[in-house]
């Protein structure tokens, strides 16, 4: 299981109205489950046991809940409503890992509203990167959910598509009705999204 550090770079911020118009400023944080809270510790003894998920700090007052099942990882950011935190689980179908470094979309008051993650998708001998981009849950939702993908390597500009994603479909991206899609070229290595919210699977 990985073990990532925990490395809070800004301070909480004031949580102001959000207008896709504020977009455009990237924060970072990177992730360990050494700092985390686990919610659902692994049971050898139990089939799928080795199922496990923890509350992270995150950015400020925004939470990263992480889970990881059958090698592979799911991510949620915000505040991100009981149902969700215990029963969803937003992946891929392929084996999985992440890259600790989360990139933060936050508006002119310093609120995030997206979340972009590279993962390592397939084994290690043909191995795809995607960026997955979230929308990152709200005080006044507490919905957060995966909302679009971009191929690393099949995309020149992949950082910046990404962004571009995470500023324009984030923000009124409706989880449970929408479906993540990916943007730009997706090439053979990218991986199949996996998206489960708990009795309602797509």
């Amino acid at each position: 299981m990985n073990r990532f550090a925990i490395s809070l770079l800004l301070p909480v911020f004031a949580a102001m109205p959000l207008h896709a118009a504020d977009a455009g400023e990237s924060v970072y944080t990177d992730l360990v489950l050494a700092a985390c809270k686990t919610l659902v510790a692994p049971d050898p003894d139990e089939p799928g046991g080795d199922f496990m998920s923890a509350r992270c700090p995150g950015l400020g007052d925004y939470a990263v809940i992480f889970k990881e099942g059958d090698l592979r990882q799911s991510l949620h950011y915000g505040y991100i409503k009981p149902s969700l935190v215990e029963h969803a689980f937003e992946s891929f179908g392929q084996f999985n890992h992440m890259n600790p470094k989360i990139e933060w979309r936050v508006d002119a008051g310093g609120r995030p509203y997206a979340a972009i993650q590279r993962f390592f998708v397939g084994d290690a001998e043909n191995q795809g990167q995607v960026l997955a981009i979230s929308r990152v849950g709200q005080p006044d939702d507490a919905e957060g959910c995966l909302v679009g993908f971009v191929d690393a390597l099949a995309n020149k500009d992949a950082n910046m598509l990404a962004r571009e994603v995470a500023d324009s479909v984030a923000p009124s991206f409706r989880c449970g009705e929408d479906s993540a899609e990916y943007h730009g070229a997706r090439g053979p290595k990218a991986g199949d999204p996996m998206i489960f919210r708990g009795e309602d699977a797509r």
